[in-house]
């Protein structure tokens, strides 16, 4: 039986996303058995607000071109497709929120903000990278939550200083782990990211930084 079987993985993202941060662990945990869905916001959602001409009928597109749902995996096989509006944390044994600017979407959506907080509260394990925890820092400041205050935290270069303002201990490692809440870098750091959400959802999951020395930001130090 997979490792992961029965366990089931939402990742929620919307326009712009960092493509790979989505592809990467919807291939990879559906790998090891779990069910994967995929929420995005509505599509219509802030579209004064996006960078790329906007249509009706655009789908969910990333940075540099993916599209939800994706056009190289069949909807229904390794993934779902829903939209945010109706989330039920009692549904899902993780969160994962990819980076890009999708944070900056979804760090204004109230329903969104409230359905972190809800999975956090029920001590699902919430994971984030690159930009990812941009959400998590809203989550806390509207929803009252600890998802970043007083842990350990790690997340891409230009926010650190906005993961320390909110009250975090900024880690340079690949994956770190601190309660409930998985936080990594940036893609790079995916295989790391991913292994300590495998753990995670089987019970092992080992608290502090993980593999720091993994994948350097800068290889030349």
């Amino acid at each position: 039986m997979p490792p992961l079987a029965g366990k089931r993985v939402i990742i929620v993202t919307a326009h712009e996303f960092e493509d790979v941060e989505v592809l990467y662990p919807v291939l990879r945990l559906s790998e090891d058995g779990a069910m994967i869905t995929v929420a995005t916001l509505p599509k219509d959602a802030f579209a004064h607000f996006h960078a790329r001409t906007l249509h009706p009928t655009k789908p969910i597109t990333g940075r540099f071109g993916s599209t939800v749902p994706f056009i190289a995996l069949a909807e229904g096989l390794r993934y779902r497709h829903v939209e945010t509006t109706a989330l039920d944390p009692e549904d899902f044994d993780a969160l994962v929120i990819p980076g890009g600017f999708a944070p900056d979407f979804l760090r204004v959506d109230e329903p969104t903000l409230r359905f972190v907080a809800e999975m956090h509260r029920a001590g699902k394990w919430v994971c984030a990278i690159c930009h990812g925890p941009q959400l998590l820092i809203s989550t806390d400041a509207t929803q009252g939550t600890d998802t970043v205050r007083g842990r350990r935290i790690a997340g891409v270069e230009m926010i650190r200083d906005d993961l320390g303002n909110a009250g975090g201990a900024v880690t340079d490692a690949a994956a770190v782990v601190d309660g409930n809440v998985i936080t990594s870098r940036c893609p790079d750091d995916l295989p790391e990211f991913c292994r300590a959400i495998i753990a995670a959802l089987q019970g092992d999951a080992l608290q502090g930084p993980h593999e720091a020395s993994a994948r350097p930001r800068n290889p030349s130090n």
